[in-house]
């Protein structure tokens, strides 16, 4: 019946979020619900005369992925070697989800896990248990190495005097 509805009603069934759902997504607007950062719709932000032509249009999504794809490449490297890892990858996500619905999407789902985590981490009982597993970890180490210098004394793994 909805769907008969909606298309006297000038088109389909959108199967876009419906702002106010109490999931803090945007709608086809743009705005945000419940006062949660305010985001664009889903979709390519191409300027539209690149967006007019089928082929200008799709050698911009390939630059797009190319470029996207390097950041995110040498956000990888960086992971095990000195350099700002993630936030490089991250850094490329970004490139990609200005033209990929995809990203868009991870993208949203990143920001609100850490936003999420970022909240929890603030709680007092989180912080308190956080010192607490510290402290003991700390001291567990301690403990070991004060063990191990006892038995073996402090000697280098290898042959200073060769």
């Amino acid at each position: 019946m909805n769907a008969e509805r909606d298309v006297r009603d000038g088109g389909a069934a959108s199967t876009a979020p419906v702002p106010g759902a109490g999931d803090g997504t945007a709608g086809a607007t743009g705005e945000a619900t419940e006062g949660v950062i305010k985001e664009r719709g889903l979709g390519s932000r191409a300027p539209g005369f690149i967006r007019a032509s089928r082929t200008l249009h799709l050698s911009w999504q390939v630059g797009v992925f190319v470029v996207g794809l390097a950041v995110v490449v040498a956000g990888i490297i960086m992971l095990p070697l000195p350099g700002p890892g993630w936030l490089v990858i991250f850094g490329g996500m970004a490139i990609w989800a200005t033209e990929f619905v995809w990203a868009q999407l991870v993208l949203r789902w990143t920001r609100r896990k850490v936003t999420e985590a970022a909240q929890r981490a603030l709680d007092p009982k989180v912080r308190r248990r956080n010192i607490i597993l510290t402290t003991v970890g700390l001291v567990i180490i301690a403990v070991l190495v004060g063990i191990y210098v006892w038995k073996f004394g402090i000697t280098m793994p290898w042959k200073i005097h060769e």
